[in-house]
């Protein structure tokens, strides 16, 4: 079998091509910038392939022979998200659509997230609704990337797939690593209300996604996530009591806000990233958990970690 990574320099993406290095599968790592790892170049089962999503002529050599798409790929850190991501979240999703389906590619899988169905909480779960309506852009932009897949595979041989995890955890995931540093030096805070999030770790992830990509009867849209969600706040409080850290401070919405408001503001006067944005605040306040008895059924039946009490050592 031929796998395509799109963002395989990113975080995910690497940790997914590094998953499946010991595996029988021929990988293509896609990348635009970031270079891969020499770890990743020297794999004798991994090809480096450099294209540019934003330039559909470099698509069609990638997709070649490919019998599996797991799409990433995407901008992040940049200011004004809003302006960006209806081009990198969906312009750059219909531009490898198209070439996939011209090179027959047999399934194309987007790794997507709960939000787009909106708020959701314990007592009305999201459950994999193909018509949400969310706030934010990042969400809003990644749902209409959703609907181009299934609407462009209707009538043909690729078989639409999407992968809604809650949030990924593990000790060298970016956004993990970050409010580690954060708690370590004192700066981690949060917002007063609690927020519904269902977790899931790095390893029970990538075991779903190389389920979806190999298992024939996948298709459609599949929740992922753990037994226990929670809240950020408890999370957050766990998560620094591992690390031996104090608890974080809870402040008013609208501390982050201006937050963000500022590191957008300095990115932009002096052409850096942005690891804080106004769009970021909206989502991450959003409540989300899911019905995940799909991916129970059909994914994987046994997590390795149930909850965060079983996955801490991971942080």
């Amino acid at each position: 079998m031929k796998l395509l990574i799109t963002g395989a320099a990113g975080n995910l993406g690497s940790f997914l091509a590094r998953h499946l290095l010991n595996s029988d599968m021929d990988v293509g790592l896609m990348y635009h910038k970031t270079p891969l790892s020499s770890e990743l170049r020297s794999a004798d089962n991994m090809h480096p392939i450099q294209a540019d999503l934003a330039r559909p002529e470099t698509l069609p050599g990638a997709c070649a022979g490919v019998d599996c798409v797991v799409h990433f790929a995407g901008v992040l850190f940049a200011p004004g998200p809003e302006h960006f991501l209806p081009d990198t979240n969906v312009q750059y999703v219909r531009n490898l659509v198209a070439a996939a389906l011209e090179a027959g590619v047999s399934r194309f899988i987007i790794v997507s997230f709960p939000h787009v169905e909106g708020e959701s909480n314990p007592d009305c779960p999201a459950r994999g609704n193909p018509h949400g309506d969310p706030e934010s852009a990042h969400a809003r932009t990644r749902l209409q990337a959703e609907q181009h897949l299934f609407e462009a595979c209707e009538g043909t041989k690729m078989t639409p797939v999407v992968l809604r995890p809650g949030m990924i955890y593990g000790r060298e995931i970016l956004m993990i690593a970050a409010a580690r540093w954060l708690a370590r030096h004192h700066l981690l805070y949060v917002w007063r209300k609690p927020t519904w999030i269902h977790l899931l770790s790095l390893p029970d992830f990538l075991t779903c996604v190389a389920q979806a990509a190999t298992l024939e009867t996948c298709s459609g849209i599949y929740n992922l996530g753990d037994d226990q969600p929670t809240t950020l706040q408890e999370f957050l409080d766990m998560a620094t009591r591992h690390w031996n850290c104090h608890r974080p401070l809870r402040l008013p919405r609208w501390c982050f806000f201006v937050a963000a408001w500022a590191c957008e503001t300095f990115a932009r006067l002096f052409r850096t990233a942005s690891p804080l944005t106004a769009d970021f605040i909206r989502i991450g306040m959003v409540s989300y958990t899911a019905d995940t008895s799909r991916m129970k059924e059909e994914l994987l039946a046994q997590l390795a970690y149930p909850s965060l009490n079983e996955g801490l050592p991971l942080l």
